[in-house]
């Protein structure tokens, strides 16, 4: 009976209970925010540019093409799976002309032929079949999160790969300024030379210095470069220049985002939803597994007729039948199938605790590199400010003759310093809030 067939199916193990994620109370580097994290997140630097390469970079990446593709064939598994509840149809026809001898030497010639109708259908007793499909329906929920999770991914690359850029050519302008105002000082130190109110090694510094400056361009060009090609990769395209839209001082930061809860998070990620479908696939795969130990029903149907020249009338002829199929013997196929089920599963419980552990972690980072970076802007510019007043002060005493050039051209080399810097720090910080955006979900929504 059922309690004996129940017998010869391994035991259901449950998933480690060490695998299970309890999420936090609260964040530890919580920022005061009140921006809602909506898919919209990307225009809130106020760059037409912007979110014209990220809208691209969706519609033509191709990583999101592979993701997609992948959707596709998951789709497919899913309707493959349910033809299994329904019966199966097929036709054949056999036909023959022959010509043959009797004993008594005549010849004969006849026709035949045999047309038959076949189904067959399994009975799902056990729910192994739905078993199947829900298997395979929740592989491709999972595909379609991954997607998800590609699309997040690359326009967040996208608009960090675009702010990036921006930040390059502001350290370009920078240096350009700072090589015409070495030009100048080199004219100045060139005419004092000349007059003979400064030695030929302060003209020789300037000079330098003048080309100190000159060398950083076109390593400024070499990175601009190469970060326009690795950005036309994003958007699908050849390395070529881009398009850009307003600089990078004239961007604007988004507001820091409302983390919400922990807990929240949960339903915010489509990696942690890939990962939670991943699981629910193993497990129903498992239950595949261990229903491989009971019996299985067959039924089967035949209808046809046989003709041949040689009788009066035509015959009809059919078959109905079933066969009942239960594994005495396997070898131990059977079990070791369904123990690496088990152990599957349990990768995949693992695998969404890691998956969300990283994400709290993700969003940890976040946060705390936001108020990193707000503190370090400040103290830069003040240090910009005390720099900047230094120069002045040592140009004006070198200029009047109370001191030397090496004042000036320790100054002029910490400007320049703190002005890379605050190019630098400028583009971290709205990287950092794109990054905060990605790790928060983007405004993901299932089914989006």
């Amino acid at each position: 009976g059922p309690a004996l067939l129940g017998g010869c199916v391994p035991a259901d193990q449950p998933a480690p209970p060490e695998a299970a994620v309890t999420a936090p109370g609260g964040w530890s580097g919580a920022l005061p925010g009140a921006e809602p994290v909506d898919a919209a997140w990307g225009r809130r630097f106020g760059d037409p540019a912007l979110s014209q390469v990220v809208e691209t970079a969706l519609a033509h990446n191709v990583d999101i093409a592979i993701a997609v593709t992948r959707v596709r064939e998951a789709r497919a598994q899913v309707q493959l799976a349910r033809a299994a509840l329904f019966p199966s149809l097929d036709a054949s026809g056999a036909a023959s002309h022959s010509r043959s001898v009797n004993a008594f030497g005549t010849a004969a010639e006849s026709s035949a032929a045999q047309p038959l109708v076949q189904a067959a259908y399994e009975v799902d007793l056990f729910g192994r079949i739905d078993d199947q499909l829900s298997a395979a329906r929740s592989s491709w929920l999972a595909s379609g999160t991954a997607r998800d999770a590609a699309r997040l991914s690359v326009a967040a690359a996208t608009a960090s790969a675009y702010v990036t850029l921006l930040g390059l050519d502001a350290r370009r302008g920078v240096v350009r300024q700072t090589i015409q105002a070495r030009a100048e000082a080199l004219r100045l130190a060139r005419s004092r030379a000349e007059a003979g109110y400064t030695s030929q090694l302060e003209l020789r510094q300037a000079e330098s210095e003048y080309q100190a400056a000159a060398l950083i361009l076109p390593q400024a060009d070499l990175a601009i470069a190469r970060a326009e090609n690795g950005l036309r990769l994003l958007i699908g395209e050849v390395p070529g220049p881009v398009e850009r839209g307003r600089t990078l001082s004239q961007l604007a930061a988004p507001g820091v985002p409302d983390a919400g809860l922990p807990s929240d998070l949960l339903r915010h990620r489509p990696d942690i939803a890939q990962a939670e479908y991943a699981l629910a696939a193993s497990d129903s795969s498992l239950a595949v597994a261990r229903k491989q130990f009971l019996p299985t029903l067959r039924l089967s149907a035949s209808l046809g007729a046989v003709y041949n020249s040689e009788l009066p009338d035509t015959l009809s002829i059919w078959s109905i039948g079933g066969q009942i199929l239960a594994p005495l013997f396997e070898g131990g196929r059977l079990r070791a199938n369904a123990d690496a089920a088990t152990a599957r599963r349990d990768q995949a419980a693992f695998a969404y605790r890691k998956t969300v552990l990283t994400a709290f972690r993700e969003v940890e980072d976040a946060l705390a590199n936001v108020a990193s970076l707000s503190r370090q802007r400040a103290v830069a510019e003040a240090q910009r400010v005390a720099i900047a007043d230094t120069l002045r002060h040592a140009t004006n005493r070198y200029q009047a003759g109370y001191s030397g050039y090496l004042e000036q051209l320790d100054a002029q080399r910490a400007l320049l310093s703190a002005d890379l810097g605050l190019v630098q720090l400028r583009a971290d910080q709205l990287n950092a809030l794109v990054t905060l955006y990605q790790v928060l979900g983007g405004g993901w929504q299932e089914g989006s």
